[in-house]
């Protein structure tokens, strides 16, 4: 469930942190850094998915 979840946090970095954490801090957090800039929102989205914990 992990890669599919790290293919769409590549593709649109803020669903791939909603699957993970839901509507947490670290989904708005997200969808600011991939407005300020679209490689952010990638290695947050990933670094997040990446994490052992599952938040959701």
């Amino acid at each position: 469930m992990d890669l599919i979840r790290i293919i769409v946090a590549i593709l649109l970095p803020p669903l791939g942190v909603f699957l993970q954490v839901g509507l947490g801090k670290h989904f708005w957090l997200n969808i600011l850094l991939t407005i300020l800039g679209y490689i952010p929102g990638i290695v947050h989205a990933v670094w997040i998915i990446a994490r052992e914990p599952d938040y959701a």
